[in-house]
């Protein structure tokens, strides 16, 4: 099953200067985020401006149908980040509830959880 990677490519870390800067934080974490989940077969990137977690950013979500699903924050615009959080969104993937054990966690990926939301019900037909 495909576990998604939804990236807030608006997302401004303290100290980003749009006079400086050409991306912002969430768009340089989107690059390589995407750049890194471009060869993992069972994990989909894509970008929406603003998960509203600003206090927070850089923020992603990581979600898939009928699993728990995680809203992470606090990331740098970094390789190491960017690895860490594909790296979890594979096991998620692999995982048949999205639950991972944190044993197995990333590094990179440790304490930088901010939610985790149960999976929707089932769509039930209208009686």
């Amino acid at each position: 099953m495909t576990t998604w990677i939804t990236i807030c490519d608006t997302c401004k870390r303290d100290g980003w200067d749009a006079a400086r800067d050409r991306l912002t934080d969430g768009e340089a974490l989107a690059g390589l985020v995407e750049q890194v989940a471009a060869n993992v077969a069972e994990v989909r990137t894509r970008r929406v401006s603003c998960l509203m977690g600003c206090s927070h950013g850089c923020n992603v979500a990581v979600q898939a149908e009928g699993k728990l699903n995680y809203t992470l924050g606090r990331f740098e615009p970094a390789a190491g980040h960017a690895e860490a959080i594909v790296a979890w969104a594979r096991l998620h993937a692999e995982s048949p509830t999205g639950q991972v054990p944190y044993r197995q966690w990333p590094d990179d990926v440790k304490g930088h959880f901010v939610t985790r939301h149960p999976p929707l019900p089932p769509v039930m037909p209208e009686e």
